[in-house]
């Protein structure tokens, strides 16, 4: 497998609340993992909720005695939930803040991915995107009901408004996704600041175009977010099977 993992402040914020986390060796019981968090709250609460959850997570991994990937992932994600909702009772500046989180884990031949909050993994194979993870978003659940078409999700004014965060709720839910990985896949892993500049094609077309180099595609990523208006930070991580 071939990563890389980057992060940009965007062009309209001062300070970058997302974070990132991309290891390709064994960790405790996994063979690898990714993790993409965007963090919310105050000046400083979002960066420090995003750093929480994805420091928690890693060390939880290292020491957790469960053998199979999604009971890693839940319990490292309760820890995780947990450290957080402690950080914010800690200070009234960080009340209230929370972060989306993306988890993922390839073993053998199997992805095994774990959702919370509107940062998205997709899944390039033979020239298409499928978008894996389903937000949790208030426009979302619009989508699903039928109340708002998935081309204007993008667009609406509350886009931005989550349903599901790391460290809002003492019992955090994630959704979980199992898929079959082929040669030459490619893991596309994200936050809002990406998917919110750019189309799945645009996606897509930023990856084929680096051809198998990762730290190429995930620069162009980055670039071309930030020159439709990098309107928010930009957090992604890229593996390539």
């Amino acid at each position: 497998m071939q990563s890389f993992s980057i992060t940009d402040i965007g062009q309209k914020r001062s300070v970058n609340q997302d974070y990132v986390y991309c290891h390709d060796d064994p960790i405790g019981n996994l063979s690898n993992l990714y993790l993409v968090a965007d963090g919310m709250g105050g000046h400083k609460a979002g960066d420090l909720a995003s750093h929480c959850a994805v420091d928690t997570m890693v060390e939880e991994v290292k020491q957790i005695t469960l053998k199979t990937p999604v009971s890693i992932l839940s319990e490292a994600i309760a820890k995780a939930n947990q450290a957080v909702i402690e950080k914010a009772s800690s200070s009234e500046d960080y009340e209230g803040m929370g972060t989306t989180l993306v988890a993922a884990t390839v073993m053998n031949d199997m992805l095994y991915v774990a959702n919370i909050g509107d940062s998205r993994l997709y899944l390039i194979r033979d020239g298409e995107i499928t978008q894996i993870t389903v937000d949790h978003s208030l426009v979302e659940a619009m989508v699903q009901t039928g109340s708002l078409l998935k081309e204007d999700a993008r667009f609406h004014p509350h886009k931005n408004v989550i349903t599901r965060a790391v460290g809002t709720n003492p019992f955090v839910e994630a959704d979980y996704f199992e898929i079959h990985l082929k040669t030459d896949d490619v893991i596309v892993m994200c936050t809002d600041g990406l998917s919110n500049m750019l189309y799945d094609s645009e996606i897509k077309r930023a990856v084929s175009e680096s051809g198998e180099d990762m730290e190429a595609a995930g620069r162009l990523l980055v670039k071309r977010a930030n020159e439709e208006g990098g309107r928010d930070n930009i957090g992604v991580v890229l593996v390539r099977i």
